[in-house]
């Protein structure tokens, strides 16, 4: 079904459920292919249950099965992961964190953020 990834690997890490977009999935794939090194997803999807989840006000995009928190080991590959999500022109929201990049496909204008 996909070419680099499977669904098990966006199980809730909590609850086990998943609820991802397979075009989210297959957007993830095409980012894959475009970066040229492996992926590792730190986290999918979300149930709202989720002890992350549970502490906001509104739950986030995880909940939606439409964003993931991917592993980067350094500056290259969180430069180059940024930097093709941003060219595809379907990922709107991306956060940077010192060891992960979160993506998602939130409708509306582009927005980014650090943690």
């Amino acid at each position: 079904m996909f070419e680099f990834f499977t669904l098990e690997e966006f199980d809730c890490q909590e609850t086990g459920a998943n609820r991802m977009s397979v075009d989210f999935i297959h957007q993830l794939d095409e980012l894959r292919r475009r970066v040229g090194f492996p992926m590792k997803i730190t986290s999918g999807f979300r149930d709202p249950s989720h002890s992350i989840e549970a502490k906001k006000q509104r739950p986030g995009r995880h909940t939606e099965g439409i964003a993931c928190d991917i592993a980067v080991a350094n500056g290259f590959e969180r430069m180059n992961l940024v930097h093709e999500a941003l060219k595809m022109g379907c990922f709107n929201g991306v956060g940077i964190a010192k060891s992960f990049v979160h993506l998602d496909t939130r409708e509306g204008a582009r927005v980014m953020w650090v943690y």
